[in-house]
Protein backbone atom coordinates (compact mmCIF):
# COMPACT_ATOMS: atom_id res chain seq x y z
CA UNK A 1 0.00 0.00 0.00
CA UNK A 2 3.23 2.19 0.04
CA UNK A 3 4.01 4.49 2.72
CA UNK A 4 3.02 6.39 5.04
CA UNK A 5 1.30 3.47 6.81
CA UNK A 6 0.10 3.75 10.30
CA UNK A 7 0.76 0.72 13.02
CA UNK A 8 -2.43 0.54 15.25
CA UNK A 9 -2.62 -2.06 18.03
CA UNK A 10 -5.55 -4.11 17.24
CA UNK A 11 -6.83 -3.80 20.89
CA UNK A 12 -6.11 -0.38 20.90
CA UNK A 13 -7.77 2.71 21.60
CA UNK A 14 -7.36 6.79 22.65
CA UNK A 15 -4.05 6.55 20.49
CA UNK A 16 -2.37 4.22 22.13
CA UNK A 17 -0.23 1.44 20.56
CA UNK A 18 -0.32 3.90 17.14
CA UNK A 19 3.10 5.02 15.58
CA UNK A 20 3.10 7.05 11.88
CA UNK A 21 5.64 5.57 9.65
CA UNK A 22 6.65 7.84 6.51
CA UNK A 23 9.78 5.92 5.64
CA UNK A 24 10.52 2.12 5.21
CA UNK A 25 14.31 2.16 7.23
CA UNK A 26 12.09 3.58 10.23
CA UNK A 27 9.37 0.90 10.09
CA UNK A 28 11.12 -1.91 12.12
CA UNK A 29 12.09 0.11 15.43
CA UNK A 30 7.94 1.58 15.20
CA UNK A 31 6.31 -1.96 14.66
CA UNK A 32 8.84 -2.64 17.93
CA UNK A 33 7.90 0.41 19.68
CA UNK A 34 3.94 -0.19 19.03
CA UNK A 35 3.82 -3.42 19.72
CA UNK A 36 5.57 -2.82 23.40
CA UNK A 37 2.97 -0.26 23.71
CA UNK A 38 0.16 -2.58 22.84
CA UNK A 39 1.37 -5.10 25.31
CA UNK A 40 2.07 -2.47 27.95
CA UNK A 41 -1.62 -0.92 27.95
CA UNK A 42 -3.99 -4.04 26.83
CA UNK A 43 -1.71 -6.92 27.81
CA UNK A 44 -2.16 -8.13 23.93
CA UNK A 45 1.18 -7.10 21.07
CA UNK A 46 -1.38 -7.63 18.12
CA UNK A 47 -0.69 -4.70 15.97
CA UNK A 48 -1.79 -4.21 12.18
CA UNK A 49 -1.03 -1.72 9.72
CA UNK A 50 -3.40 0.56 7.61
CA UNK A 51 -2.81 3.24 4.90
CA UNK A 52 -2.41 6.77 6.27
CA UNK A 53 -4.16 9.88 4.61
CA UNK A 54 -3.24 12.90 5.15
CA UNK A 55 -5.20 15.52 7.18
CA UNK A 56 -8.68 13.65 7.16
CA UNK A 57 -11.88 14.08 8.60
CA UNK A 58 -12.97 11.35 11.24
CA UNK A 59 -16.67 10.90 10.49
CA UNK A 60 -18.35 7.52 12.52
CA UNK A 61 -21.94 5.75 11.51
CA UNK A 62 -23.90 4.99 14.70
CA UNK A 63 -25.15 1.40 14.29
CA UNK A 64 -28.10 -0.48 16.23
CA UNK A 65 -28.11 -4.55 15.27
CA UNK A 66 -30.66 -6.76 17.02
CA UNK A 67 -30.78 -10.76 16.80
CA UNK A 68 -33.74 -10.52 14.41
CA UNK A 69 -31.82 -9.12 11.67
CA UNK A 70 -32.70 -5.50 12.02
CA UNK A 71 -30.30 -2.95 11.67
CA UNK A 72 -30.47 0.94 11.30
CA UNK A 73 -28.07 3.48 11.01
CA UNK A 74 -28.19 7.15 12.53
CA UNK A 75 -26.52 10.56 11.09
CA UNK A 76 -22.84 10.77 10.92
CA UNK A 77 -21.11 12.32 13.47
CA UNK A 78 -17.95 14.49 13.05
CA UNK A 79 -15.12 13.96 15.80
CA UNK A 80 -12.23 15.30 13.68
CA UNK A 81 -11.11 17.90 16.68
CA UNK A 82 -8.97 15.74 18.76
CA UNK A 83 -5.76 15.28 20.52
CA UNK A 84 -3.45 12.44 19.90
CA UNK A 85 -6.13 10.77 18.15
CA UNK A 86 -8.16 11.73 21.29
CA UNK A 87 -11.77 13.35 20.54
CA UNK A 88 -12.36 16.32 21.88
CA UNK A 89 -15.18 17.98 20.07
CA UNK A 90 -17.73 15.79 18.24
CA UNK A 91 -20.56 17.52 16.17
CA UNK A 92 -23.85 15.61 14.28
CA UNK A 93 -24.56 15.78 11.59
CA UNK A 94 -21.30 16.57 10.01
CA UNK A 95 -20.54 20.30 8.25
CA UNK A 96 -19.67 18.66 5.68
CA UNK A 97 -21.41 15.30 4.91
CA UNK A 98 -24.67 15.96 2.16
CA UNK A 99 -27.17 13.56 1.60
CA UNK A 100 -25.94 11.47 -0.99
CA UNK A 101 -22.85 10.71 0.99
CA UNK A 102 -24.73 10.07 4.28
CA UNK A 103 -26.64 7.87 2.77
CA UNK A 104 -23.32 6.19 0.91
CA UNK A 105 -21.58 5.94 4.35
CA UNK A 106 -24.89 4.56 6.10
CA UNK A 107 -25.45 1.76 3.29
CA UNK A 108 -21.80 0.69 3.89
CA UNK A 109 -22.21 0.28 8.04
CA UNK A 110 -24.78 -1.29 7.29
CA UNK A 111 -23.44 -3.57 5.34
CA UNK A 112 -20.81 -4.10 7.44
CA UNK A 113 -22.23 -5.24 10.93
CA UNK A 114 -24.75 -7.69 8.59
CA UNK A 115 -21.42 -9.15 6.97
CA UNK A 116 -20.39 -10.00 10.75
CA UNK A 117 -23.56 -10.78 11.77
CA UNK A 118 -23.41 -7.83 14.41
CA UNK A 119 -25.83 -7.63 17.89
CA UNK A 120 -25.65 -4.63 19.50
CA UNK A 121 -24.93 -0.93 19.91
CA UNK A 122 -21.88 -0.22 17.48
CA UNK A 123 -20.05 2.13 15.71
CA UNK A 124 -18.14 2.24 12.17
CA UNK A 125 -15.60 4.55 11.65
CA UNK A 126 -14.32 6.22 8.44
CA UNK A 127 -12.18 8.58 7.17
CA UNK A 128 -12.81 11.64 4.82
CA UNK A 129 -10.56 13.03 2.40
CA UNK A 130 -10.76 16.37 0.52
CA UNK A 131 -11.95 14.86 -2.48
CA UNK A 132 -15.24 12.89 -0.52
CA UNK A 133 -13.64 9.33 -0.73
CA UNK A 134 -14.46 7.61 2.94
CA UNK A 135 -12.15 4.83 4.05
CA UNK A 136 -13.03 2.39 6.51
CA UNK A 137 -10.72 3.21 9.89
CA UNK A 138 -12.26 0.74 12.38
CA UNK A 139 -15.41 -0.62 14.37
CA UNK A 140 -16.09 0.26 18.29
CA UNK A 141 -18.70 -2.36 19.29
CA UNK A 142 -19.52 -1.03 21.95
CA UNK A 143 -21.63 2.32 23.38
CA UNK A 144 -19.20 5.65 23.20
CA UNK A 145 -18.49 8.64 25.02
CA UNK A 146 -20.19 10.63 22.33
CA UNK A 147 -23.10 8.81 21.82
CA UNK A 148 -25.03 11.83 23.78
CA UNK A 149 -25.43 14.02 20.58
CA UNK A 150 -27.33 10.95 18.32
CA UNK A 151 -29.70 10.86 20.96
CA UNK A 152 -30.78 14.45 21.00
CA UNK A 153 -30.82 14.50 17.45
CA UNK A 154 -32.90 11.99 17.47
CA UNK A 155 -34.57 11.28 20.20
CA UNK A 156 -33.79 7.73 20.44
CA UNK A 157 -32.05 6.39 23.89
CA UNK A 158 -29.48 4.51 22.60
CA UNK A 159 -28.48 2.91 25.86
CA UNK A 160 -31.79 1.92 26.38
CA UNK A 161 -32.05 0.01 23.13
CA UNK A 162 -28.67 -1.54 23.74
CA UNK A 163 -30.11 -3.13 27.13
CA UNK A 164 -33.29 -4.33 24.74
CA UNK A 165 -31.09 -5.96 22.43
CA UNK A 166 -29.05 -7.55 24.96
CA UNK A 167 -32.77 -9.06 26.20
CA UNK A 168 -33.50 -10.34 22.46
CA UNK A 169 -35.88 -7.95 21.68
CA UNK A 170 -36.20 -6.64 18.79
CA UNK A 171 -35.83 -2.27 17.80
CA UNK A 172 -38.20 -0.07 19.01
CA UNK A 173 -37.67 1.78 15.50
CA UNK A 174 -36.98 1.45 11.93
CA UNK A 175 -34.56 3.04 9.59
CA UNK A 176 -37.86 5.48 8.06
CA UNK A 177 -38.43 6.26 11.74
CA UNK A 178 -35.09 7.53 12.38
CA UNK A 179 -35.29 11.54 11.72
CA UNK A 180 -32.96 13.86 12.65
CA UNK A 181 -34.01 17.56 14.07
CA UNK A 182 -31.13 20.22 14.15
CA UNK A 183 -27.92 19.94 15.63
CA UNK A 184 -25.64 18.98 18.25
CA UNK A 185 -22.24 19.49 19.80
CA UNK A 186 -20.44 17.61 22.52
CA UNK A 187 -17.20 18.66 24.43
CA UNK A 188 -15.07 16.54 26.08
CA UNK A 189 -14.49 18.12 29.52
CA UNK A 190 -10.96 16.63 30.56
CA UNK A 191 -8.90 17.50 34.20
CA UNK A 192 -5.74 18.03 31.59
CA UNK A 193 -3.81 21.46 31.46
CA UNK A 194 -4.08 22.46 27.91
CA UNK A 195 -1.47 25.25 28.45
CA UNK A 196 0.85 23.00 29.43
CA UNK A 197 0.99 20.34 26.81
CA UNK A 198 -2.25 18.79 28.20
CA UNK A 199 -0.46 17.57 31.06
CA UNK A 200 -2.55 16.02 33.95
CA UNK A 201 -4.53 17.68 36.69
CA UNK A 202 -5.84 15.68 39.10
CA UNK A 203 -6.87 17.45 42.37
CA UNK A 204 -9.36 18.18 44.53
CA UNK A 205 -12.31 19.97 42.91
CA UNK A 206 -12.90 22.96 45.76
CA UNK A 207 -15.60 24.65 43.68
CA UNK A 208 -17.97 23.48 40.91
CA UNK A 209 -21.33 24.69 39.07
CA UNK A 210 -23.39 23.17 36.06
CA UNK A 211 -24.76 25.13 32.86
CA UNK A 212 -28.00 24.84 32.21
CA UNK A 213 -30.88 26.43 30.02
CA UNK A 214 -32.08 25.57 27.05
CA UNK A 215 -30.45 22.77 24.54
CA UNK A 216 -28.59 21.86 27.29
CA UNK A 217 -27.49 18.42 28.60
CA UNK A 218 -24.41 17.98 31.35
CA UNK A 219 -23.49 14.02 31.99
CA UNK A 220 -20.68 14.02 34.65
CA UNK A 221 -20.62 12.36 38.44
CA UNK A 222 -17.83 15.07 39.54
CA UNK A 223 -19.23 17.56 42.43
CA UNK A 224 -17.33 20.33 44.77
CA UNK A 225 -15.25 18.09 47.01
CA UNK A 226 -14.50 15.56 44.76
CA UNK A 227 -11.17 14.60 43.80
CA UNK A 228 -9.96 13.59 40.65
CA UNK A 229 -7.71 10.13 40.52
CA UNK A 230 -4.46 9.85 38.84
CA UNK A 231 -5.08 6.70 37.63
CA UNK A 232 -8.00 6.37 35.15
CA UNK A 233 -8.87 8.47 31.88
CA UNK A 234 -8.77 11.95 32.50
CA UNK A 235 -12.44 12.87 31.04
CA UNK A 236 -14.75 14.33 33.92
CA UNK A 237 -17.79 15.24 32.07
CA UNK A 238 -19.52 15.92 29.01
CA UNK A 239 -21.59 18.86 27.77
CA UNK A 240 -23.81 19.02 25.01
CA UNK A 241 -25.68 21.57 23.30
CA UNK A 242 -28.73 21.61 20.99
CA UNK A 243 -30.00 23.53 18.50
CA UNK A 244 -32.24 24.25 15.55
CA UNK A 245 -29.14 25.08 13.30
CA UNK A 246 -25.14 24.66 13.93
CA UNK A 247 -25.16 28.29 14.54
CA UNK A 248 -27.69 28.02 17.66
CA UNK A 249 -25.87 25.18 18.84
CA UNK A 250 -22.55 26.72 18.61
CA UNK A 251 -23.59 29.80 20.53
CA UNK A 252 -25.55 27.78 23.60
CA UNK A 253 -22.16 25.75 23.89
CA UNK A 254 -20.23 29.08 24.48
CA UNK A 255 -22.36 29.78 26.24
CA UNK A 256 -22.78 26.87 28.28
CA UNK A 257 -19.06 26.90 28.75
CA UNK A 258 -18.35 30.51 30.40
CA UNK A 259 -21.07 28.93 33.03
CA UNK A 260 -19.37 26.25 34.03
CA UNK A 261 -17.30 26.60 36.58
CA UNK A 262 -14.24 23.84 37.77
CA UNK A 263 -12.06 24.87 39.66
CA UNK A 264 -9.15 23.61 41.90
CA UNK A 265 -7.71 21.62 39.35
CA UNK A 266 -7.22 22.38 35.26
CA UNK A 267 -9.40 21.83 32.83
CA UNK A 268 -9.87 22.18 28.80
CA UNK A 269 -12.66 24.27 29.02
CA UNK A 270 -10.70 26.92 27.84
CA UNK A 271 -9.14 24.91 25.33
CA UNK A 272 -13.39 24.40 23.92
CA UNK A 273 -13.98 27.99 24.32
CA UNK A 274 -11.34 28.62 21.94
CA UNK A 275 -12.29 26.39 19.57
CA UNK A 276 -15.96 27.76 20.04
CA UNK A 277 -15.24 30.73 18.56
CA UNK A 278 -12.27 29.90 15.56
CA UNK A 279 -13.05 31.13 12.13
CA UNK A 280 -12.20 27.55 10.65
CA UNK A 281 -14.66 25.89 13.16
CA UNK A 282 -17.14 28.51 12.47
CA UNK A 283 -17.28 27.58 9.20
CA UNK A 284 -16.76 24.06 9.92
CA UNK A 285 -13.69 23.94 7.83
CA UNK A 286 -11.68 21.63 9.94
CA UNK A 287 -9.88 18.43 9.94
CA UNK A 288 -7.82 15.90 12.32
CA UNK A 289 -4.92 18.20 12.71
CA UNK A 290 -7.18 20.84 13.89
CA UNK A 291 -5.43 21.30 16.94
CA UNK A 292 -1.76 20.75 16.35
CA UNK A 293 -1.11 24.30 16.05
CA UNK A 294 -2.59 25.07 19.57
CA UNK A 295 -0.69 21.99 20.86
CA UNK A 296 2.63 24.16 19.78
CA UNK A 297 1.47 27.05 21.92
CA UNK A 298 -0.21 28.48 18.94
CA UNK A 299 -3.73 29.84 19.00
CA UNK A 300 -6.10 26.97 18.08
Amino acid sequence: IGFPVLIKATAGGGGKGMRLVREKKNFPEAFAMAQAEAQKAFNNPGVYIEKFIENPRHIEVQLLADSHGNIVAFPERECSIQRRHQKLVEESPSPVVNERLRDRLQKVAIKAARNIRYESAGTIEFLLDDEGNFYFMEMNTRIQVEHPITETITGVDLVKEQIKIAMGEKLSCNQDEILTRGHAIECRINAEDPENNFAPSPGLIDGFHLPGGPGIRVDSHIYAGYTVPPHYDSLIAKLISWGNNRQEAIKRMSRALDEFIISGIKTTIPLHKTVMNDERFLKGNYNTSFLEAYSKGESA
